[in-house]
């Protein structure tokens, strides 16, 4: 167990024991020492304290259709509010000026998260049509912009994954993100932001990557894949299926290491899942539901030599089983 997994864990033990009404004034105080001890201690009981207070509304309620109900007015409440933000809309005009305007937004990726104009929630993945009959499918936690002007189809991906298949039309289908621009030459391709760059795959037809720094320029074709900075693409290779099977709710593995595995899962999953670092590069095999992470890693117990614990609801801990007595 890596030293941040531990940390969680012993902030979980402080909550559970906190909560449970059972600890004493001293266990307080060796809480409060614990607490103090360092920054990252800070920082996970922190995390703790946020991920248990957003289940506990919807698992501690006797009717959780109601609740996820009312949760579903609040939130219409606040995309009502958006309205009064469209204004910002400007700011991402047609062209490359306006998604490197775009990119250098002041606005967190929080808030363009929530003001976006089609997004999925965690765990959900989510098929849209656009109105010129393109197909969008949003992986879990994903965000999009759309902007149809008389002379550009243009999407921003703000956040997450799409899988897009574009619909014929005179008009030129762009993706934007805040390391270029994706141009669809008659396509199905997919895209997916991360800390790194942005990630694009392409099943059907071909794409155009120009970087936002330097437009440079590259056309992936059918079967090909790549990663871009806002600099450079880097040299394409073969397109995974795994970079598509998630719209049909499939995780596809193949040698994949059980730490990416999990990594994957955790986005499609409310609370955290870690993993053992001494197990992490387990090879996995096969194909699993992405939406189900409790029934992919029930599955994964029975043929491959790990266990599951749950120190709270919200955490899987995936380790080594222990040694047979």
């Amino acid at each position: 167990m890596n030293a941040s997994d531990r940390a969680l864990q012993e902030a979980a033990e402080w909550f559970a024991l906190l909560r449970s009404g059972e600890a004493s004034e001293a266990d307080r105080s060796r809480w409060r020492a614990w607490l103090a001890a360092s920054s990252e201690n800070q920082a996970v009981w922190s995390r703790v304290e946020h991920l248990s207070s957003r289940l506990e509304p919807i698992t501690s309620s006797p009717d959780r259709h109601l609740a996820v109900d009312a949760f579903t007015v609040a939130r219409t409440r606040v995309l009502q509010r958006r309205r009064l933000l469209l204004g910002l809309a400007g700011l991402a005009g047609g062209g490359l000026l306006g998604w490197g305007t775009w990119k250098h937004s002041a606005l967190p990726g929080l808030t363009l998260t929530w003001l976006a104009s089609h997004r999925s929630g965690t765990g959900e993945i989510r098929q849209v049509a656009l109105a010129d009959g393109t197909q969008v499918w949003l992986a879990s936690a994903s965000a999009f912009d759309q902007d149809y002007q008389p002379g550009l189809r243009r999407l921003q991906l703000v956040a997450g994954e799409i899988l897009v298949s574009t619909a014929s039309d005179e008009r030129e289908f762009v993706v934007d993100t805040p390391q270029g621009r994706l141009r669809a030459l008659g396509t199905r391709f997919a895209v997916r932001l991360s800390d790194t760059g942005t990630s694009v795959a392409v099943y059907e037809g071909a794409v155009e990557v120009t970087t936002a720094s330097r437009g440079e320029t590259t056309v992936l074709q059918a079967g090909q894949q790549s990663r871009f900075t806002d600099r450079v693409t880097e040299t394409p290779a073969a397109a995974d299926p795994a970079r598509e099977a998630w719209s049909r709710g499939i995780l596809i593995t193949r040698d994949t290491p059980l730490g990416e595995v999990a990594a994957e899962l955790n986005r499609y999953r409310r609370g955290h899942i870690s993993v053992a670092t001494e197990i992490a590069q387990l090879p996995v095999f096969g194909s699993y539901p992405i939406t189900d992470a409790d029934r992919t890693l029930a599955m994964l117990e029975t043929v491959m030599p790990i266990r599951v614990r749950r120190p709270l609801p919200w955490w899987l801990v995936i380790e080594a089983p222990p040694p047979a007595p």
